[in-house]
């Protein structure tokens, strides 16, 4: 490794030449830094369809694109079933 521009005070590249994977997630999430999971688990509870949005990204496996979006879809999904029951039971 090459510290000569550590020395000079220039800014070291992120990734890793032998590990590429090293900075593929460096970037931050879209909407507002919380990923689209979350970001729709919060406006689900003023918008319920954001619930199910949320769910159809989880079940085609959106987060293979950035793993870091897993929990928040997984959390969706549980909303959108405990919702969907919820509704089912009132209106029965």
């Amino acid at each position: 490794m090459d510290t000569s521009n550590e020395i000079k005070g220039d800014y070291a590249p992120i990734r890793d030449p032998e590990h590429p994977q090293l900075g593929r997630f460096d970037k931050p999430l879209p909407c507002f830094g919380c990923g689209i999971g979350w970001f729709s688990f919060l406006l689900g509870f003023l918008c319920p369809l954001m619930w199910y949005y949320a769910t159809i990204l989880y079940l085609v496996n959106y987060y293979r694109k950035d793993p870091r979006e897993r929990a928040g879809l997984a959390a969706s999904a549980i909303a959108a079933l405990i919702f969907t029951i919820t509704v089912v039971i009132i209106f029965r």
